[in-house]
């Protein structure tokens, strides 16, 4: 639709533009420099403003964060992707603020955390634990902190499974996770839950750590997901 309405209104300049040439000509109608070299040079005017309008028309729409396609009212819009192997880090993005990133350099090995108030959008914390060569100790006790109706994020990096013990497996379940009881050592996994939420969550992807599918060596490919996630009513 929107690129029909554009190709309508150069052809009505077009028609405009063409029609004035035509009667300056007929009438001999004494233009004045400026507008006698636009004219002059009118196929050159046309195929410009014909170009623009095309580029315009057919350039692509931007959504929050990049994602495929906006998000109905009262949803926020986020992406988020796991680690590459143990190279290139997570990135958390919500409603067009990216949260966390190798960019940022807020990332680090383990399971990387984003905590966001599921009122407003905004940003509460962002946290990494290291769950190869750290203590699970600091991610139990960061987990029993978070507030009711706070959006949790969360994507591993390099290995996120090595120090989880059955304590830090439940309390993630209970955000929403149905992948927690099964994520293993090198796995790649995404997860977007909520402190409170009564179902499991929608949002969640996780790929094992297999060696003869793993696309980087010793490593599975990245996992990638976006989606709306419902704004929390009163």
């Amino acid at each position: 639709c929107f690129l029909t309405g554009a190709a309508k209104l150069v052809v009505v300049i077009a028609i405009f533009l063409l029609t004035f040439y035509v009667i300056s000509q007929v009438f001999e109608i004494k233009m004045d420099a400026n507008l006698g070299h636009i004219f002059g040079n009118l196929p050159v005017v046309f195929s410009k403003i014909l170009l623009y309008s095309l580029l315009k028309a057919t350039k692509p729409p931007r959504y929050k964060c990049g994602i495929s396609k906006a998000c109905p009212e009262k949803h926020f819009a986020f992406k988020m992707s796991s680690g590459a192997a143990n190279v290139v880090g997570p990135k958390i993005c919500v409603e067009d603020n990216v949260l966390m990133s190798g960019v940022k350099n807020n990332v680090g090995r383990g399971i990387n955390m984003a905590l966001v108030n599921g009122k407003t959008g905004e940003l509460l914390d962002t946290k990494f634990f290291d769950m190869w060569g750290g203590d699970v100790a600091p991610l139990i006790e960061f987990l029993k902190t978070i507030q009711d109706g706070t959006i949790v994020l969360m994507a591993t990096y390099d290995d996120g499974a090595t120090k989880l013990n059955d304590e830090a497996r439940k309390l993630i379940a209970e955000l929403g996770s149905t992948s927690i009881t099964n994520l293993g050592f090198r796995d790649n996994w995404v997860f977007c839950g909520g402190k409170g939420i009564k179902t499991k969550s929608p949002f969640e992807q996780h790929i094992k750590n297999n060696k003869d599918t793993n696309k980087y060596e010793g490593w599975p490919e990245v996992v990638e997901m976006e989606g709306c996630i419902p704004q929390k009513q009163e």
